[in-house]
């Protein structure tokens, strides 16, 4: 605890120094310097104290939280292993722009087949091929919000192994409001650029 008692050689022209400032008979308690590592705050009688205060940690995450985070990595990995595994190019060597989700066995867009239109994720499996294989301008065009998701499942994938393991967020306070924050701007990007498609195209 810092001393309570004023410091007899401090400067006499600081506000330290100074005496408490007396209204109506009743002196008025000075506000005290801010001192590093130390907080000041009203005890019960009214009074200026210190209180120290000292950093806080993030909590430990609990086991299955970070035996969640790792499952996570592992599905990421596993998504971009198949992305690399896809051949996102046409016979004469040309990128595709979309049904590169056609070589898993899955049928075509519903609503390519109704509307002749794409559908908010149409793309995006192909963006995540040609992104896998090195083909960036290519994967721009086929869908660039897949891109950008494929982008930050990489980058994701080494952060969660590592938070997992570690026990604690890397570099996260609030997990909730991260990922929250990942979902809602992916699917504000998804939702704009459909809207911008089926307007002007």
């Amino acid at each position: 605890m810092p001393p309570s008692e004023p410091n007899t050689d401090a400067n006499p022209t600081t506000p330290e120094a100074l005496p408490a400032p007396v209204v109506q008979g009743i002196p008025v308690a000075r506000p005290l310097p801010v001192e590093r590592d130390y907080e000041h705050v009203y005890d019960d009688a009214d009074e200026f104290d210190f209180v120290e205060v000292r950093p806080r940690r993030p909590r430990k995450l609990a086991r299955y939280v970070r035996v969640l985070l790792v499952l996570m990595a592992a599905g990421f990995a596993a998504v971009l292993g198949v992305a690399l595994w896809l051949n996102p190019y046409n016979a004469d060597g040309s990128a595709k722009t979309m049904e590169t989700h056609r070589q898993l066995g899955l049928p075509r867009c519903n609503m390519v087949e109704l509307t002749g239109k794409p559908c908010p994720a149409c793309g995006m499996t192909t963006s995540f091929a040609l992104l896998a294989h090195g083909d960036v301008l290519q994967s721009l065009r086929a869908n660039w919000v897949g891109t950008l998701l494929c982008g930050s499942l990489i980058l994701l994938t080494p952060w969660l192994v590592v938070s997992g393991f570690r026990g604690r967020l890397l570099w996260v306070r609030n997990g909730e409001l991260f990922a929250t924050i990942l979902m809602a701007g992916l699917l504000l990007l998804m939702t704009g650029r459909w809207a911008w498609i089926m307007l002007f195209t």
